[in-house]
């Protein structure tokens, strides 16, 4: 069942707010693209339906608190990373997200499946050190 996570479309968006939820809009299509998460994968795990979800990506509509720290989880980011408030890195990003999001996938398999894929992952880091 999915969340009552209906967009709120406020007719009277001031342009402060509507410049601020278009660069949400930008940084969570950026987040999503980056990790190779469809808009459809996307808007399921957060429980909205795509053109909602195609709707925040756009500014269009306001995304609510709880929803952006669903998808900032998802991300495996901070909530200021997605509004624009967290401090930028000058390192290169690596792969972190991407590992933080099979980490995440992995999580949510039965306990036996985690055990093998640990017991992979030991054999596979212990003939790279």
């Amino acid at each position: 069942m999915l969340a009552d996570n209906s967009p709120r479309t406020d007719t009277a968006m001031a342009d402060a707010d509507r410049s601020f939820y278009v660069q949400l809009g930008q940084r969570l299509a950026e987040q999503r693209k980056a990790q190779g998460i469809t808009q459809v994968q996307m808007a399921e795990r957060l429980g909205v339906a795509q053109q909602t979800m195609a709707h925040y990506e756009g500014g269009t509509v306001r995304i609510g608190v709880e929803t952006l720290a669903h998808a900032a989880q998802v991300f495996g980011v901070a909530v200021e990373d997605l509004i624009g408030t967290g401090k930028r890195s000058a390192a290169k990003r690596g792969p972190q997200p991407k590992i933080a999001q099979q980490l995440q996938q992995i999580e949510a398999l039965p306990k036996a499946k985690q055990r093998a894929i640990s017991q992979v992952l030991d054999s596979v880091i212990a003939a790279h050190l």
